[in-house]
C-alpha cells in the first residue's frame, strides 16, 4: 500500500493525481529543500501499480538529494514519475500532449518548490513545453532557449568515475580493459564510445536491436541482457534501470570495478558492503551519474559556460578520490562513505 511507502520515507513532500481522462497517474516526491528549491528529472514509465510509482518517486527524489549535495549545487532533491496507462511507445502523441499538460498544472501548483527535467520517458522536447506551460523545467533544447541534452555531460561524469574509480583498484588506465555496459540509451552508448576511444575492450547489452547494432558498429561485443551478470569484467558500467545489485549479485559477479549511469544501483547497503567485503571498488551511482544535474544546475542556474560545466564534471574524480579516502580511513565501504560526504555538504549552504 502507498502508506507503507510513505511512513518509511524522510522525505518533505509527496504529491499525487491521478487524471481520469488520460489514465496517467502522477507522483511529485520533493525529499529535501534545504540546499534550494527541489530538482529532479521527470520519468514516464508503464508500472504494475501506483505503489510502485510511489517508490519510484520516492525513492529517486531521496538520491538526488544526495547527488546535489555531492555536487554542492544549490538545489535539493525531487522527481516526478508519471505511471502511463500503457508503454510510452504504446502512448500516441494526442495522449502524450495531454499528459504533459497535466504535468504542466502539477509544476505550476507547486510554484517553484519543485523544478523538474528530462529523465527515462522524456525529452528536452517535453521540457520545452513544460517550461512554457510552467516555468519550472530544466533541460529545454538548444531552439528554445535551452543548454541541450545532459546526457553528454552525465556521460562524461560516468567515465570520470569509471576511471577514478579503476586507478583505486589498480589499473592505470583502461586500455585493453574488458568493460562492460548495461545499458545504451543515450548516455550509455556515450559511455561506450569514451571507452572504445580509450582502447577499452567494450561488451554492451541493451533489449533494443538497433542500439545493439550501433554498438556492434563501435566494436563492442554484444550480450543478451539476461547473461550481464555472468560476464567477467574489469569495469561493469549498469546504464539501464537501478536495482541490479543485491547482496546475492554482489557476492557472485565477476568485476573490479561497478561505476554507472544508473540511479540506485544497489538494492540497500548490505550489497554495498557485501562489494566491499571483496574488494570490488563502488563509485557511488549519487556522484558518479552527477554530470547531467552539473550540466543543468550549472548552466540553468548558476550561468555557467560549457567550459566551467566541463571542468565540474571532470570535478567528480576528486569527489570520488575522497570517497574513498573516506572509506579507507574509517574502514567504511564507499557507498557509506558518499552518504556521510553528501550529508556533511547538506549540512552547509552551497558554494
Amino acid at each position: 500500500m502507498i502508506e507503507n511507502v510513505l511512513t518509511g520515507w524522510d522525505g518533505a513532500l509527496c504529491s499525487s493525481r491521478y487524471d481520469r481522462e488520460t489514465g496517467a497517474f502522477f507522483t511529485v516526491a520533493v525529499h529535501s529543500r534545504r540546499r534550494g528549491p527541489a530538482a529532479g528529472g521527470t520519468r514516464a514509465m508503464h508500472y504494475a501499480s501506483h505503489e510502485d510509482a510511489v517508490a519510484d518517486a520516492t525513492r529517486l527524489a531521496s538520491a538526488m538529494t544526495l547527488k546535489m549535495a555531492a555536487a554542492d549545487l544549490p538545489m535539493g532533491g525531487g522527481k516526478s514519475v508519471i505511471a502511463l496507462p500503457a508503454p510510452r511507445h504504446e502512448i500516441d502523441d494526442d495522449l502524450w500532449q495531454r499528459i504533459l499538460q497535466v504535468h504542466a498544472e502539477n509544476l505550476s501548483a507547486l510554484n517553484g518548490t519543485y523544478w523538474t527535467g528530462p529523465d527515462v520517458g522524456t525529452t528536452s522536447a517535453d521540457m520545452d513545453l513544460l517550461h512554457g506551460r510552467s516555468g519550472f523545467a530544466f533541460g529545454r533544447s538548444v531552439d528554445a532557449g535551452g543548454p541541450g541534452s545532459s546526457a553528454p555531460s552525465t556521460a562524461q561524469g560516468v567515465y570520470v568515475a569509471m576511471r577514478t574509480a579503476a586507478a583505486e583498484a589498480g589499473m592505470n588506465d583502461l586500455a585493453g580493459r574488458r568493460v562492460l555496459v548495461q545499458g545504451l540509451g543515450a548516455v550509455g552508448m556515450d559511455v561506450l564510445e569514451l571507452a572504445t576511444k580509450d582502447g577499452a575492450d567494450v561488451v554492451a547489452a541493451d533489449l533494443d536491436e538497433d542500439r545493439c547494432r550501433r554498438a556492434r558498429d563501435l566494436g563492442a561485443a554484444i550480450v543478451r541482457p539476461e547473461e550481464v551478470l555472468d560476464v567477467e569484467s574489469d569495469v561493469y558500467a549498469p546504464c539501464a534501470m537501478g536495482g541490479v545489485i543485491d547482496v546475492d549479485v554482489a557476492r557472485r559477479i565477476r568485476t573490479s570495478v561497478v561505476a554507472g549511469a544508473a540511479n540506485n544501483v544497489l538494492v540497500d547497503p548490505a550489497a554495498g558492503e557485501e562489494l566491499a567485503r571483496r574488494g570490488v571498488v563502488y563509485a557511488p551511482d549519487f556522484i558518479a551519474n552527477g554530470g547531467g544535474a552539473i550540466h543543468l544546475v550549472g548552466r540553468e542556474v548558476l550561468g555557467w559556460s560549457p567550459a566551467e560545466v566541463a571542468s565540474h564534471v571532470d570535478g567528480i574524480a576528486a569527489t570520488l578520490s575522497e570517497v574513498f579516502e573516506r572509506a579507507r580511513t574509517a574502514r567504511l565501504s564507499p557507498d557509506r562513505a558518499a552518504h556521510d560526504l553528501a550529508q556533511s555538504r547538506l549540512d552547509r549552504p552551497a558554494a
